[in-house]
């Protein structure tokens, strides 16, 4: 499977101008031969678009999904993407996966960041489940919830091969650890492909760190962007290389052997 990560420089507050941008880098990810475009957390709106997210934030049945989720029919492939949704009087930062036969999935983050997402946000009651798409068993987790290793493994151990995780990493002294090095080791740990896309530049309330990258099963690198500047990132993934991955280093057998299922 060919996947896609999308490194946005997006407007904060400006729906229609982060829709057109990320319906841009799907049709050029189709045109790669790309099945999955995985682009930032709250990509729709911006991340630091602030109180301005509580109107801004819709229902999963609202018109920005719907909006993308046509142009995932219209190109033939599944794109992800970080949202700010509006359940009931709740809003969760949230990431969906529209599929192009036209099914969803949604995954709410659990773990907020800092006090700028605690103010805005419901934190998710559990982790969500990965699915199937194309003969891969894909989870989705949002940025500060992969840097759990307890929210990554629960995936692998029921299967997952791809986990699809939009970002708003900050630039900060940790940033470049957590991009260069806990990324792909959660990926390595797990012996699954790991699709880790950031926001790049800065709005009035955060600099990113940029720094997508398509870490493999084996640790590898299948793409990687700059710190700065939009970028596409495409990347052949097959399970041969979890396969290979699994058998030099055999972390899940190893806890399924000593926990085994009751």
């Amino acid at each position: 499977m060919i996947v896609a990560a999308y490194q946005m420089v997006a407007a904060a507050g400006d729906v229609p101008a982060n829709l057109a941008a990320i319906e841009s880098a799907a049709e050029r990810a189709a045109a790669r031969g790309a099945r999955v475009l995985v682009a930032p957390e709250l990509a729709t709106t911006g991340y630091g678009a602030g109180d301005a997210l509580r109107t801004l934030a819709e229902p999963v049945d609202g018109p920005q999904l719907a909006r993308l989720a046509a142009s995932a029919r219209r190109l033939g492939l599944a794109i992800a993407t970080g949202f700010a949704e509006r359940a009931g009087d709740r809003l969760h930062n949230s990431a969906v996966f529209l599929s192009p036969q036209g099914w969803s999935r949604i995954h709410r983050k659990r773990f907020l960041y800092g006090d700028y997402e605690k103010a805005l946000f419901t934190p998710a009651d559990g982790l969500s489940e990965p699915f199937r798409f194309e003969g891969a068993t894909i989870g989705m987790r949002v940025c500060f919830d992969v840097e759990f290793p307890e929210t990554v493994r629960p995936l692998a151990l029921a299967g997952a091969d791809l986990v699809l995780a939009p970002t708003a990493l900050p630039a900060s002294g940790a940033s470049d650890f957590i991009a260069r090095t806990l990324v792909p080791a959660r990926a390595f740990e797990n012996a699954l492909t790991l699709i880790y896309a950031d926001h790049a530049g800065r709005d009035a309330a955060f600099s990113y760190a940029g720094q997508s990258v398509i870490a493999l099963a084996d640790g590898r690198e299948g793409a990687r962007a700059p710190a700065d500047g939009e970028a596409l990132l495409v990347a052949g993934i097959d399970p041969e290389t979890a396969a290979r991955a699994r058998a030099e280093n055999d972390y899940l057998g190893e806890l399924r052997a000593a926990h085994p299922p009751r």
